[in-house]
């Protein structure tokens, strides 16, 4: 299958028994491409940017946790495939992590519609980013989620300039406006998402 048309599959879960052997090795693996694929924005908005990989250990821990045989791997790979990249589109998982709960609460209660207010900045023009998930994850009263899915769409030529300029992330919520400079190799590691 094509980089661009990527999905996991069922042929791509392996057996309770071999992930169990393998899953020290392949987490610690995992924790130096996910720290390539991190970047902080302000005090405590997270954007991790998913792949294939990132989802396919998502996908093997869930499964290794509840036990729902292949019921459960189809629901997981109908969550899970759609934050997989297709190539012309970078996604990310967004974590406002906070670890006092007071605060939390608070200050998510502020953030009603962040998701709609986060970018790319290659230089000549944003890149606005596009909530993927089905549900509204903000309520009525204006509380955010503290977690949710962005997509990042992608013309050619602003994949050009995204893998030869300056690339900025930003959030410009009225209640939290924070940018950051995307490290370098935090940027040639997401290139690689563009086929």
């Amino acid at each position: 299958m094509p980089p661009s048309q990527r999905k996991i599959t069922p042929a791509d879960i392996i057996s309770d028994a071999d992930y169990a052997a393998r899953r020290d090795v392949l987490r610690k693996a995992m924790i130096a491409v996910k720290k390539s694929r991190r970047v902080e924005v302000g005090p405590f908005a997270t954007f991790y940017f998913e792949n294939y990989d990132t989802m396919w250990l998502q996908v093997m821990e869930m499964l290794r946790i509840e036990k729902g045989g292949a019921e459960q791997m189809a629901g997981e790979l109908d969550a899970y495939n759609p934050l997989i990249p297709q190539g012309r589109e970078l996604i990310a998982t967004l974590m406002l992590e906070i670890e006092d709960a007071a605060i939390r609460d608070r200050t998510l209660l502020t953030l009603g519609g962040i998701e709609e207010t986060i970018f790319f900045d290659i230089g000549t023009g944003r890149i606005k980013a596009t909530p993927i998930e089905n549900d509204d994850r903000t309520t009525p009263d204006g509380k955010t989620s503290s977690v949710h899915w962005l997509r990042f769409a992608f013309t050619p030529a602003e994949i050009e300039r995204f893998k030869s300029k300056t690339v900025v992330l930003g959030v410009v919520h009225k209640n939290y406006g924070h940018m950051a400079v995307l490290p370098d190799a935090v940027r040639a590691e997401l290139q690689m998402d563009f086929v």
